[in-house]
């Protein structure tokens, strides 16, 4: 139950404050161990007790901005630590905190979507922590890579905390915060779900492909990806 409430977007707002905000965010942005923590459901709790005048006390404008900082530094941090670590990473054993489902479905993603990717990986949990450091191991052009963290981190960190500023001035949703936060959640996870499901079909119809490409990963940083020169 305390690990609950510790990752309760509320309590994280009413006991630390924009600096957790800002932490949280930075954290879940680019750190191997930010993926757990809640992204989505702590920006619009931002934006609803702004709205509400309970625990933020600051302009709207200013919060957003600060959000935005922090997410995008988070991604910086994230794409240099992927460039400095490179293939190893990719290498790396399970453990209680890391796992490689998780590096592997952000590389996914990325290859598919290209540069695109950090800005659209902004909206899915999980997604989000591992992209920036799997575009710094392919070694992405930075002044790619820059751009669209830019654009990602001011349309995620903005967007969703204003959307919760909004929403929280209707009456039906100051009186439903926690069944809104919870919709909040599920919706963060679903998109998740239904990779995981898929990947899990494509196993059981190909199992090859459930082989990890050793070829692909000893060679990663040093062959052509998206955005690369």
């Amino acid at each position: 139950m305390r690990d609950v409430k510790i990752l309760s977007a509320e309590w994280l707002i009413s006991t630390f404050g924009l600096i957790g905000i800002l932490a949280v965010v930075f954290a879940e942005s680019g750190l191997l161990i930010g993926f757990f923590l809640p992204g989505d459901s702590l920006l619009f709790s931002a934006g609803l007790l702004i709205a509400g005048g309970r625990y933020l006390h600051y302009p709207l404008w200013l919060v957003c901005l600060l959000i935005a900082a922090a997410a995008i530094a988070g991604d910086q941090f994230g794409y240099a630590f992927g460039k400095r670590v490179g293939p190893a990473l990719f290498r790396r054993p399970n453990s209680r905190v890391f796992k490689q489902e998780n590096l592997v479905r952000a590389r996914g993603f990325f290859d598919k979507y290209g540069a695109r990717s950090i800005v659209l990986a902004r909206f899915v949990p999980i997604v989000r922590t591992f992209a920036p450091i799997v575009a710094g191991a392919s070694r992405m052009r930075y002044q790619t890579f820059a751009t669209f963290n830019a654009s990602g981190g001011l349309l995620w960190g903005s967007g969703v905390t204003v959307l919760g500023y909004f929403l929280g001035q209707i009456a039906f949703v100051r009186s439903n915060i926690e069944f809104i936060l919870v919709g909040i959640v599920v919706i963060s996870v679903l998109p998740i779900a239904v990779e995981l499901l898929r990947a899990r079909h494509n196993r059981s119809q190909n199992p090859a492909s459930a082989q990890p490409n050793t070829a692909t990963d000893a060679h990663l940083g040093h062959e052509a990806r998206p955005g690369r020169r």
